[in-house]
């Protein structure tokens, strides 16, 4: 199986090299990173079937990351390793197979490695769910010119989809993205909304909902010249959304 292993401290690296060495030829290391985007990185041209995460690391934590991969047709096994004991559930809920506590002994890796063989990529897929609220991203893993780069979810007007791609859109630049509108209404519903079967718009970036004399409702945002339009079934929520979302930040 390929491994690939992200942790910042160079020692630890260091240690399950050695370690993974001692389990066998089996396990073959394919890639390191030093931070959470470079693991992202790493494991997109690697396609490792195994990830051994630590869980802080810079940029993205090893949460992060797992959510991030879980998005992927064919997303690698995950195994935490941590000095702490406090991110065992989280570290489940992100359908890690293993949960390692350094000092890693031997024994504990050969058992987390093989959990990682049995469990089947038909059993990942099935495992898959929509993140919740309160474990949302904050930033989104967006390619530039072929380098991954972090997007602040803050920052973003609204997400659009064409056809298979979706966009995020920011007042500088526009974004391609890996994830669905669906699993983006699902993951901000408190930050997004839908205002057409094609676009989520963020609540925050709205300036104002224009009615043109057909009747018609754009979305007008802060400091932005384009407009989007509001399907007109719904119209009503929209409108009933904003509302809401005006006299809660008063």
């Amino acid at each position: 199986m390929k491994i690939l292993i992200a942790d910042d401290e160079k020692l630890a690296r260091l240690r399950l090299n050695s370690l993974i060495a001692e389990c066998g030829n089996s396990f073959q290391i394919v890639a390191e990173a030093k931070n959470g985007l470079e693991a992202l990185q790493k494991w997109k041209q690697t396609q490792a079937e195994v990830l051994l995460l630590d869980i802080r690391m810079p940029e993205l934590d090893g949460l992060q990351v797992a959510q991030e991969v879980l998005k992927f047709a064919q997303p690698p096994a995950v195994i935490f390793t941590t000095a702490y004991d406090s991110h065992a559930l989280a570290a489940f809920e992100a359908n890690a197979v293993d949960y390692l506590l350094k000092p890693i002994r031997k024994d504990r890796l050969q058992t987390a490695l093989q959990k990682a063989q049995i469990f089947k990529q038909a059993q990942l897929q099935s495992l898959k769910t929509a993140l919740p609220s309160e474990n949302r991203r904050s930033h989104l893993c967006v390619q530039v010119a072929g380098d991954l780069h972090l997007l602040p979810v803050d920052e973003i007007l609204y997400f659009h989809a064409d056809q298979k791609y979706v966009t995020a859109r920011t007042r500088s630049k526009e974004y391609l993205l890996d994830d669905s509108l669906k699993a983006l209404e699902e993951e901000f519903a408190d930050l997004f909304l839908r205002i057409h079967r094609n676009a989520l718009v963020s609540l925050r970036h709205i300036a104002d909902l224009h009615k043109q004399e057909d009747g018609q409702v754009l979305v007008k945002f802060h400091d932005f010249a384009e407009t989007l339009a509001v399907s007109r079934r719904l119209v009503a929520k929209v409108k009933a959304c904003f509302k809401d979302f005006k006299l809660s930040n008063l």
